[in-house]
Order: structure tokens, then sequence, then C-alpha cells
């Protein structure tokens, strides 16, 4: 046994030599070229060759000549020169002005002080709840508001409520809710609308005490600020600019009679009006030379008398002249149109992605996208929870401009909408959209918008069904 087991040693050892030797002579196998090449790839480089490779994908199979893409793509592009013509020159700028005022002009002690984590919760949440009947703007035209006091210090709770009540609360829209889709309708919206922003506010504190509690410890380590000028010569000052937001995007209502109709006929006048007390606040209390507010406003009262049906042309003109004696002023008039076009470049680069991937999949109001209406009709029939979370979400993801939900929900509930689903496509629609999101994302990060966004989709829900339960 024992010779049997050396005559085989030599042969193992042999093989073993030989493969040794081969080892020595070759080396350990090498890794392949292609290996060594995506190895050395920094991740970087993955995401652009990943990025390049799903664009090549996405051109090779896009299915161009399909006449529902076709339409979608023409949609998308109706959409945002819509928004491009309707609410950029008229909403937004305007509030991007406003909110760089607010950082350049308002103090954050001041902000902190009252719509901070220690503020008064009454004062602050009233203040917030209330304040989109003033405003009546749409969800896109708030974000620079809010950016602008969050960003100044003030609380999640408070900046969230006014977020959401800002295009929610609309007295214009909410009276037309209950002419057209009848007085319990327009009585719940008015209710809920209210009390969401209270509760949206409230619920987002609570989730982000910890934080808001380490802003409050740092607000008391704030310095007194210094007071350049009287709280009512800034309050005279913001309520021009405000005054030219609502006026100047005031919507036409149904009957061509009454106290809003000639608000509505006499829209640019008043506009004019604020505008011109905006120029005198600027000259009296902000160091503005007079003769650089006369040389701004000579190309606006000539364009007017030039083009009287055509108001949009002098307002440009207005705001072109604005931004001009913004820049060229005096120390703080340039940080507020630095601040200005700080927003703007953040702000409507995001805003106009959302609203031609909006009206790609959704289409325009009466037009259909990618998604067909159909769908969304039958989907949000009766009062299931199913139906009014599905209205409550695609209500939350479509752009309704000011007052334009009221149509579009009176002609779903003419094609077997439910109630319910009714309300929470109101509660949740005109306070969200897929624009609104992208932006909100660039603000306050993914988190905080995916919480905020979940918790006015799931109030809306609840809502729905709880007053279709009812009527």
């Amino acid at each position: 046994m024992s010779s049997q087991l050396n005559m085989v040693q030599p042969e193992q050892q042999t093989a073993a030599l030989a493969t040794s030797g081969n080892e020595a002579v070759t080396g350990p196998r090498q890794p392949s070229r292609v290996w060594k090449f995506l190895t050395a790839l920094k991740e970087s480089e993955w995401q652009a060759m990943l990025g390049l490779f799903t664009l090549f994908l996405v051109a090779y199979f896009l299915p161009v000549g399909n006449p529902r893409f076709d339409n979608a793509v023409s949609e998308s592009l109706q959409l945002a020169k819509w928004y491009a013509r309707e609410h950029v020159l008229l909403c937004l700028i305007p509030a991007f002005f406003i909110a760089g005022a607010i950082a350049v002009f308002v103090s954050q002690a001041s902000v902190m002080k009252y719509l901070g984590p220690r503020a008064n919760k009454v004062l602050a949440y009233g203040v917030a709840s209330i304040s989109g009947t003033v405003l009546a703007v749409c969800s896109c035209t708030v974000l620079p508001l809010f950016a602008g006091i969050y960003r100044m210090g003030a609380g999640l709770g408070p900046a969230s409520a006014f977020l959401y009540s800002g295009p929610a609360i609309n007295v214009l829209a909410i009276v037309l809710s209950a002419r057209i889709l009848g007085i319990e309708l327009g009585v719940a919206r008015a209710i809920g609308a209210v009390v969401f922003s209270v509760l949206v506010g409230l619920i987002m504190h609570l989730i982000y005490r910890k934080e808001e509690q380490a802003k409050a410890i740092a607000h008391a380590s704030l310095p007194e600020p210094v007071v350049l000028r009287p709280l009512w010569q800034n309050a005279l000052f913001f309520a021009s600019m405000i005054g030219i937001l609502v006026f100047a995007n005031w919507g036409r209502p149904m009957n061509d009679s009454g106290p809003w109709y000639a608000v509505y006929a006499s829209r640019w006048t008043i506009t004019a009006g604020f505008s011109l007390l905006l120029g005198v606040v600027l000259v009296l209390w902000f160091g503005i030379r007079w003769w650089a507010v006369a040389v701004a406003a000579l190309p606006v009262a000539i364009l007017s008398a030039r083009f009287p049906q055509q108001p949009l042309v002098p307002f440009v003109a207005g705001i072109v002249g604005l931004a001009l004696i913004a820049r060229t002023g005096n120390d703080e008039s340039r940080e507020w149109a630095e601040s200005t076009w700080t927003f703007a470049k953040q702000i409507i680069p995001l805003l106009f992605i959302g609203v031609i991937v909006a009206g790609l999949l959704l289409g325009r109001p009466g037009h259909e996208g990618l998604i067909p209406s159909e769908w969304v009709e039958q989907a949000v029939g009766g009062n299931s929870l199913r139906a009014n979370f599905l209205a409550s979400l695609s209500g939350a993801f479509m752009y309704f401009a000011t007052l334009t939900e009221v149509p579009i929900v009176q002609g779903l509930l003419g094609s077997g909408m439910g109630k319910g689903p009714a309300l929470a496509l109101l509660l949740a629609g005109p306070a969200l959209s897929l624009p609104s999101m992208l932006v909100l994302r660039s603000i306050m990060g993914l988190q905080k918008t995916v919480v905020f966004v979940s918790i006015v989709v799931a109030m809306a829900t609840i809502s729905g069904i709880v007053y279709g339960s009812i009527f």
C-alpha cells in the first residue's frame, strides 16, 4: 500500500511542478482589457454613459407618427406657449420681485418673530391661512413667495400653510364653485381649504419638530434687526407690489355684471394706480432718484396711449423699467435686483420642464395628452376610496390656472364623476402641480416635498370620502 502511494506521489509532484512552472512563466491570469476599462470608469462617467444610452433608446423608439403621441407633443408645446404668455409676465415676474424684496428689505429676525418656530401660533397660522384671500395666485406663482419667507427663517409649519393657502383659498374661485357646482360643494371647498392650510402646516411642523426646535434655538442668538425704515413704509411698499400682482391677474367672472366684473373691467386702471404708488414709495423711502422713476414711467405712458387694447405691452415696459432702476440704484436696490434674478433663474427652468411634461401626459383643459381623459372619468365615478384617491392624485399632478379648475370639474361631474372625488380634486388640484413639485424639491428638498404632497393628497382623499358619504 505504501509502495503504491510512493509511486503516485512523484506523478502528482511532477504535475504540481509543471503547473507551478507554467504560472512562473505566464504569471497569474490577467483581467481583460474590457474589465480594466469598466473598473477604471468613475461614477460620473458611468452616469454619463447611462444617460447617453437612455437618450439613444428614447430617440430610437420615439413613436413619431402615432396620432396620440403627436397630439400630446403639440399639447405640451401649446401649454408651454400659453403658460409663457399668460403667467410668466403677469404672475411670476411680479412674484419674483416680491420674493427678492422679502429677502432684502425684510430682516430675518422679523420673519422669525412673526412666522418662526417660536412665533405666536395663532398669529402665524392665521396670517398664513388667510393669505390666499389676498393673493389669489396659482400653485406656481406662490412658489417664489414661499421660497422668500422660508429661506428667511419662517417656520416650516406656517410656511407650508402659506404654500397651500396661497392658491387654494381664492375667494372668486370659491364663489364660482358655489354658483356653478352647487352651494354645498362651494361651502365644502371653502371650509376644507381653510382647515387644510392649518392642518397641513401643523402636520409638517410635527413631523420635522426637531429641525424646527433647532431653528428656534438659532433664532434666540440672532441680534436685534437694524431698523432702516418704519414698518408701515415697508408694508406700503409690499402692498403696492401685491396690488400689481393681484389686479393684473384678476380673472374674468362668468357673468358680465356685478362687483366682480366691475373690478375685472377696471383691473388695468387699478394696476396702474398701484404702479404709481410703488414709484412714489421707491422715491420717498428707498433711495431711488425721482428722475429715474420718471424715465422708466415715460415709455409705459406712451405705450398705454399707443396700444390701449394691448395692456400687456406697457406692463412689460414697466417691468423692464423697474428692473433697470433697481439694478442701477443704490446698494440696497441692486441687492433687490440680484435677489430677484436668483429666484428667477432657479425657478423658471424647472417650471417650464414641469409644464411641458404635464402637457405631454395630461394635455390642456379640454384637450387630451398621452393619458386618455376617459380613463380619468371612468376612474373617479362613485365615492370609493380608489375614486377619491385617484381624483386627488390626478389633481395634484395636473396644472390648474386660477379659476380653470371649476369648468374642468363641471365637465367631469357631467361625465359621471362623484361629488366626493370632485371635492378631492378641488382641494388638491389648485394647490399642487407637477411643475410646482419640481420647484419645491429645489427649495426644501425631496423628502419634505414628498411629505407635503402626500399630506395634501391623503387629506383631500379623506375629505372626499366624508363629503361623498354625506351628500
